[in-house]
């Protein structure tokens, strides 16, 4: 996998155990012990070789900076899970945002204008009405 420029993309596994461990400043068998422990998946050959991507470097070199800053293991784990759980929200809030852009859009192109000062659109005039918002299943 390619970027259009022919370097390799960030998730391609292209990087051996030698060539991850002085790029990242680590021992080779740290980043084995890191790939025992979970924090860490490099990609495999069909021999098994390892190889990682620019991604797992920057994974690597973030352990790295995270326990000579005086973390544990188990705290470092628990960091990058939190880390993930962020971008996973910060990624579903851009959808849900983009989603209810599109209901205002569809709303206002059916409302009536609203007052001057008021940006959201009139969802409905008469008591016991409603707008009812179906989303498919992620």
């Amino acid at each position: 996998m390619t970027t259009p420029f022919g370097s390799p993309s960030p998730d391609a596994a292209v990087y051996v155990i030698s060539v991850a461990a002085e790029l990242t400043g680590l021992h080779p068998q740290t980043l084995r012990a890191y790939e025992r422990m979970g924090l860490i998946r490099p990609g495999r050959t069909g021999g098994g070789g390892r190889r990682y991507s620019h991604r797992d470097l920057e994974r690597l070199r973030e352990i790295a900076d995270l326990t000579s800053a005086g973390i544990g293991i188990e705290g470092v784990r628990r960091i990058m899970d939190l880390e993930l759980q962020v971008d996973a929200l910060r990624a579903r809030n851009e959808e849900l945002v983009a989603e209810l852009d599109g209901v205002r859009r569809l709303l206002a192109a059916r409302a009536p204008a609203s007052p001057p000062g008021n940006k959201l659109p009139v969802l409905h005039h008469g008591v016991g009405q409603s707008v009812v918002v179906w989303r498919r299943p992620t």
